[in-house]
């Protein structure tokens, strides 16, 4: 009984010696398997952004003001944020889209995001609305912050419509701190214009809110409220581009200002020359085409790669580059991240190559 017991046991010993041999000589040749000599991915990832994805249960749905819905998300573990940040949600079909932060930073149990319902959108918006019910579960990406409330004497906002998401948290800090700042909120109407009714309550003392409701009086005068600003006042800026570039024109000198944006700048270029992209860590040359984006070549490839604004302003797609001259046309990354990295869904090759850490 010993002798086939011992055959048996060097049998297996023996198999499982040439298995291992075979899976280091399959790593050595095959450049699909992650290769040591390279620093850790980055790609896809910005240092100052959590990245894990994480399921959260849909506990709440209401709506806020005609055609918002306000969702809370809750989960264990969650990373915290400050005002300002937003979410990716992964929502079921695989679009991903990114929703501002809009409850309070010191409810660690859950996360709060609202979106208002865009009818000639491309169906993230619609798929919120019809398909995320209480009893869901929806996976999320961050959170992360590109908009910041920065240290500053006085503030003033310039916010349109659904624009007030990332700005409410901000304005509940200032008040509880007794910060100076005024808010002008425009949108359509009343009745579409959500957190209405906590935001005057904010801005009670001293008359720091001023609502315009365009079916009453028209467009906010953006000029007018950032008139003779004192120096070093921040400007923050939330909602539809014209607003953006009012507010942008109408900046007092010595003033700063902040935008978020919800879709990208008009007159963004598009197209150019021909160049090659290598995907250095999955061993392939891809050719892309002049009127074709980085991002739709990769993606032909590597269909997991993750996208979702397409026009340069989520950072979703945002790739490590390894060699080659960038031609950034982007409306989100910093000089600092424009050195190693770029959005591969608008930005391209200045010359015939670029190197991806893909």
């Amino acid at each position: 009984m010993a002798l086939p017991r011992l055959r048996a046991v060097v049998l297996v010993s023996g198999a499982a010696l040439l298995t291992r041999r075979a899976l280091k000589r399959r790593i050595a040749r095959s450049p699909l398997w992650p290769l040591p000599a390279l620093p850790e991915p980055v790609s896809g990832h910005s240092k100052r952004r959590a990245t894990a994805v994480r399921k959260l249960l849909v506990t709440g749905r209401t709506e806020v003001a005609d055609g918002v819905v306000q969702l809370r998300l809750e989960g264990p573990g969650l990373p915290p944020w400050s005002p300002g940040a937003h979410l990716d949600l992964v929502l079921p079909s695989g679009l991903v889209r990114q929703y501002s932060l809009c409850g309070d930073p010191e409810d660690t149990g859950a996360y709060t995001v609202a979106t208002r319902l865009v009818a000639n959108g491309r169906g993230g918006s619609r798929e919120v609305h019809e398909q995320l019910q209480e009893g869901l579960e929806v996976e999320v990406r961050g959170p992360r912050n590109r908009f910041p409330l920065a240290e500053a004497p006085g503030y003033v906002f310039v916010v349109g419509g659904i624009g007030i998401t990332p700005v409410l948290p901000m304005l509940r800090a200032l008040a509880a701190s007794g910060a100076e700042w005024r808010l002008l909120y425009g949108g359509r109407s009343r009745a579409s214009m959500p957190f209405l009714e906590e935001i005057e309550k904010l801005g009670a003392d001293g008359d720091r809110v001023t609502v315009v409701a365009q079916d009453e009086a028209g467009h906010p005068d953006v000029a007018g409220a950032l008139a003779d600003l004192a120096p070093g006042t921040a400007v923050y800026c939330c909602g539809p581009e014209p607003l953006m570039a009012a507010a942008t024109a109408a900046l007092p000198e010595g003033c700063t200002l902040h935008l978020e944006r919800f879709s990208a700048a008009t007159g963004a270029a598009t197209g150019s020359e021909a160049f090659e992209v290598e995907l250095r860590r999955s061993g392939r040359t891809l050719p892309v085409a002049a009127g074709q984006s980085v991002l739709a070549a990769v993606r032909a490839e590597l269909p997991h790669v993750a996208y979702s604004c397409e026009q340069g302003f989520c950072g979703t797609c945002q790739q490590r580059v390894l060699e080659g001259e960038i031609d950034h046309r982007d409306e989100l990354l910093t000089d600092d991240e424009r050195g190693d990295s770029m959005l591969i869904c608008v930005s391209r090759c200045r010359g015939g190559r670029l190197v991806l850490d893909l």
